[in-house]
């Protein structure tokens, strides 16, 4: 695995431009090092995380808005204070239903978000 060092010790979110990822869908990464990654998404009503799978684990913390998730062909509305977990490999998704934040964890790194 290619190493991408570690981000700084404090950083300050209004420093980190948003990058566009789909539509109505942006994200910032808010820290990393090789074995972990925190990352804030943020999603205009209808906003879609299309359905997909990866190697990494993840833990995801609704910070607000409302979003129907489905991991592993299970789906369940989750709003503000919610959370969720997807094991690797499991496919997942989210589809905004109102306009919200995810705060994502990713162990380990996840090396796409990178290039």
């Amino acid at each position: 695995m290619e190493s991408f060092g570690s981000s700084k010790e404090f950083i300050q979110g209004a420093d980190i431009e948003w990058e566009v990822v789909g539509e109505g869908v942006k994200r910032k990464i808010m820290g990393y090092d090789d074995k972990i990654m925190l990352v804030k998404v943020h999603f205009e009503k209808g906003g879609i995380g299309p359905m997909h799978e990866h190697y990494h684990s993840q833990v995801t913390y609704v910070e607000s808005g409302s979003f129907d998730v489905t991991i592993d062909g299970k789906t369940q509305t989750l709003k503000a204070g919610d959370s969720f977990y997807i094991p690797p490999h499991d496919l997942h998704g989210a589809i905004c239903t109102e306009a919200g934040v995810l705060i994502d964890v990713f162990s380990p790194i996840r090396e796409d978000f990178m290039e």
